[in-house]
């Protein structure tokens, strides 16, 4: 069999790309930008034409911002060249096909190329969700073949992966990555299972996602603020599955189902349903959302657009405060309540303990007021209106009392039994419990209708989220005033039913999980799989650097939480996360979790 050559820049100078739509197009941009000679292949010559107009403005756009010159755009236009027949590759060096995901029109266009292209020509394809030993297989070179999955946009986005087989030949990889690395783009080597690193643990979220949402369980504006506010991310899920295309997600799901038989990758009833109906998101103008016209990404009012706060009706007046605990998360409320005006009592197991809480509040608001985000005198007077008390008896007055103590429900069911002989009537009483089941602290009461979650997050002045959940029998007044107060102190309050992990933790640990796993069947690094999801995602932290912050046994308390409530075998901890946590190796706090850091 012939091999390919040894990489080096002149090696790979005229690439083919196969399919001119939104991912060829923009393939096509990274290499003509690069000095490369770009063979453009579309049966579809409105698609070609839409392709050579796009790089056009792209460029023109870049010549207006100073990045390019007009000669330099003149060359880059020169040599993005396209034609309607795979013939035009015969010359290629490289050719990247991007045509829609099947297997039956990938495979007719290799085996076209087959009879066109040279014997050292490499053939990639651009699935993220097919089998690239199966389209290897079938070709009369299969140690030429390969995937090189760039990510949508492709002029922006830095990750590429570079998928390898069995029958892959080691040069061929060298190549393309060396390729890759020259377009100023990050290549992470890894093998062929379906949605390889990022798209693997990315589409089972969505997935999940798009089951919440199904169920009825969150709106969809709700699902999408929580994990952007929640978790940083870029976009919300179902947001996300808009602009991928609910259909290509659907493909993408059907093949790691196919490959895992892991239930969390079944699709959702609802992507087929709008699948079939033509609803396939942003593309068609309409899928989780509604847009302003197909292909447009401006979200416009539909008949599920829930008005601001309708329907809601009065809240009860809430001007004091009790903050129960005495940790960050509890020093972090009790500043957020204070800093938006409110008169806080901040009572934990002992007076040096709630002094030293309200020391550390001073410490953060000395640190904002360093860093030019508050005036001294906004300082002094939100650490003047905290009072730090030695029991919970401080509570007697307050307006609303908020528990941030360990995550323990014996430990909250006894300080909620407290509450409710401390507490006037008509106080309401909130956990800021992240997984525990609310209703069974309100039960804790002899007034369960008062009781709520209330779930901020870590840390409290910064994060601008707060999960509010409701049980069976929490009051209307009771959800109105805390949907106010969220309001008052500048957090985002999203609405969530009483089952385990709310919204961000019920989508975000699963996801965390499926990382762990995959460094157990040692398809990926740490190192792989953490750049995947920062580069490839858009995550601001890839899910091992996550896991050692959050710590590895909060984590694993979730998700045994998680596992215990929903009962599915998909959602049952790893093995690993269970042995680091009996090990001691609980993240940053300890030294050592996946990583080692410096101890301080």
């Amino acid at each position: 069999m012939d091999r390919p050559s040894t990489s080096s820049q002149s090696t790979l100078q005229t690439i083919a790309v196969v399919g001119l739509g939104t991912m060829g197009t923009g393939i096509a941009e990274v290499l003509a930008r690069s000095g490369r000679e770009v063979i453009g292949i579309d049966v579809s010559d409105t698609a070609a034409a839409r392709a050579t107009a796009a790089l056009a403005a792209s460029t023109a756009r870049s010549v207006t911002r100073e990045l390019l010159t007009e000669q330099e755009r003149a060359d880059v236009l020169a040599r993005f060249r396209t034609y309607s027949e795979l013939s035009a590759a015969a010359d290629a060096d490289l050719v990247i096909e991007v045509v829609p995901e099947t297997y039956e029109l990938k495979q007719q266009v290799f085996r076209e190329l087959d009879a066109v292209v040279r014997p050292d020509t490499i053939l990639a394809t651009g699935t993220n969700a097919l089998s690239v030993t199966r389209m290897a297989a079938e070709s009369q070179r299969p140690e030429r073949v390969l995937g090189l999955h760039f990510f949508n946009p492709a002029p922006a986005m830095k990750l590429v992966e570079v998928v390898s087989c069995v029958l892959t030949a080691p040069t061929a990889v060298e190549a393309v990555t060396a390729l890759a690395r020259e377009l100023g783009k990050e290549p992470v080597a890894v093998g062929d299972r379906p949605g390889f690193v990022a798209d693997g643990l990315l589409f089972g979220y969505l997935n999940q996602a798009a089951a919440m949402y199904e169920s009825k369980y969150a709106s969809r504006e709700d699902i999408d603020a929580a994990m952007r506010l929640g978790c940083g991310l870029p976009m919300g899920p179902l947001a996300l599955l808009d602009l991928i295309g609910v259909d290509t997600a659907r493909t993408v799901l059907e093949a790691m189902y196919a490959s895992s038989g892991d239930r969390l990758h079944a699709p959702a009833p609802i992507l087929g349903h709008l699948a079939e109906a033509g609803l396939t998101g942003q593309k068609s103008g309409r899928g989780f959302y509604t847009y302003a016209q197909a292909g447009s990404s401006a979200i416009v009012a539909d008949a599920l657009t829930p008005a601001a706060d309708a329907g809601l009706g009065a809240g009860r007046p809430v001007t004091s405060v009790g903050v129960a605990g005495s940790g960050t998360m509890a020093s972090g409320i009790a500043q957020v309540f204070a800093q938006s005006g409110f008169d806080v009592v901040l009572a934990a197991r002992s007076q040096e303990k709630a002094d030293a809480a309200k020391a550390a509040i001073a410490k953060s608001l000395g640190r904002a007021v360093a860093k030019g985000r508050l005036t001294q005198e906004a300082a002094d007077l939100t650490l003047g209106r905290i009072t730090p008390a030695g029991s919970l008896d401080a509570f007697a007055d307050v307006d609303l009392a908020v528990e941030a103590v360990a995550e323990n429900l014996v430990v909250k069911q006894e300080l909620f039994a407290s509450l409710d002989k401390v507490c006037k009537p008509g106080a309401v009483l909130a956990t800021t419990t992240s997984s525990l089941p609310v209703i069974a602290i309100a039960r804790a009461t002899s007034r369960p209708e008062d009781v709520i979650g209330m779930h901020f997050f870590n840390p409290a002045p910064a994060m601008k989220l707060v999960e509010v959940v409701r049980t069976v029998l929490t009051a209307d007044d009771v959800h109105a005033t805390v949907r106010g107060i969220c309001s008052k102190v500048r957090k985002h309050p999203v609405d969530c039913g009483d089952r385990a992990g709310f919204i961000v933790n019920a989508l975000l640990f699963p996801y965390l999980n499926n990382a762990i796993k995959m460094v157990e069947q040692h398809y990926a690094s740490l190192d792989q799989i953490d750049a995947a999801m920062k580069l490839g995602g858009g995550y601001p932290m890839g899910p091992f650097e996550l896991l050692d912050v959050v710590g590895l046994d909060v984590s694993l308390a979730i998700e045994q939480v998680l596992h215990k409530e929903f009962r599915d075998p998909g959602l049952a901890p790893s093995p690993l996360l269970e042995h680091l946590v009996a090990a001691g190796c609980l993240g940053r706090k300890t030294g050592r979790g996946f990583r080692e850091y410096a101890r301080r």
